[in-house]
């Protein structure tokens, strides 16, 4: 049978999605993310960059960290991590009973599915945040539209008018919050005045260090990280640690919004 899913859900291709799967079993498997990335074909990075993601996806975290205990910690499994685990595999039983049955529809148009592989393109912006529009405040051209995160924190993001009316965005619709790592900045003064509209308060949970730029991750609340990437200087300059308190500072024009 034709490979059908190539370009839709990809189940039976190491993609994303599988990957990302069989990430979340390894952990469950071995409680370590050290592990579990080595067992899908990850580096720790990359493996830490995916639980990121996937928890602030999600309406609640699949994975945490654990302290303490006689091994001194690790990564586990929430129960909601892995009820997607179960739930997809049936997700992916049926898909394989949706090829079966497509590829006796002798009129389906093929070449349908490379064009929906061309719209569920991956992007490469760092962070995206799940949550929910708040309010909508629309103006000749640009329109301010407030998302709601699930920690609480309210995301703020100004797009184009008409950008609200062919998304059809509504009060209420759960969107994402789409935000390049190079487009958050850093301060350790928590009452800083700025302009920017958007000003997260957290605490810094990783610093990964470059000869020139670092990468820093700060979290806002429920598992919601956001990823700046800063110099290594500036890391330096500001005395930042994990644990540290600081704010990470966000242009409304810098955030892009997906449905």
């Amino acid at each position: 049978m034709e490979n059908f899913g190539t370009g839709l859900l990809s189940f039976d291709k190491p993609a994303l999605l599988e990957k990302r799967i069989r990430l979340l079993e390894a952990i469950a498997t071995t409680g370590s993310i050290s592990s579990a990335a080595k067992s899908v074909g990850l580096s720790y990075k990359a493996a830490w960059e995916a639980v990121d993601t996937m928890n602030n996806l999600s309406d609640h975290p699949l994975v945490v960290r654990v302290t303490g205990g006689s091994g001194g910690g690790g990564t586990t499994l929430t129960s909601f991590g892995q009820e997607i685990i179960a739930n997809y595999a049936v997700l992916k039983k049926e898909y394989e009973r949706f090829l079966n049955r497509l590829s006796d529809v002798g009129n389906f148009e093929k070449g349908f599915l490379k064009h929906i592989q061309r719209i569920a393109m991956q992007i490469s912006a760092r962070n995206q945040l799940m949550g929910k529009i708040g309010d909508i405040k629309l103006a000749k051209v640009n329109a301010e539209v407030s998302i709601v995160l699930k920690s609480g924190v309210l995301l703020v993001s100004t797009i184009t008018h008409s950008a609200v009316e062919e998304m059809g965005l509504t009060i209420g619709d759960e969107v994402v919050g789409i935000i390049k790592a190079s487009s958050v900045l850093i301060s350790n003064q928590i009452e800083l005045a700025t302009s920017a509209r958007n000003k997260l308060l957290g605490m810094v949970t990783d610093v990964k260090l470059g000869e020139v730029n670092a990468q820093v991750s700060v979290d806002i609340g429920q598992n919601d990280v956001i990823v700046a990437t800063i110099t290594t200087e500036s890391v330096k300059s500001l005395a930042l640690c994990v644990g540290s308190r600081v704010c990470a500072i966000i242009k409304s024009s810098s955030i892009l919004i997906g449905k």
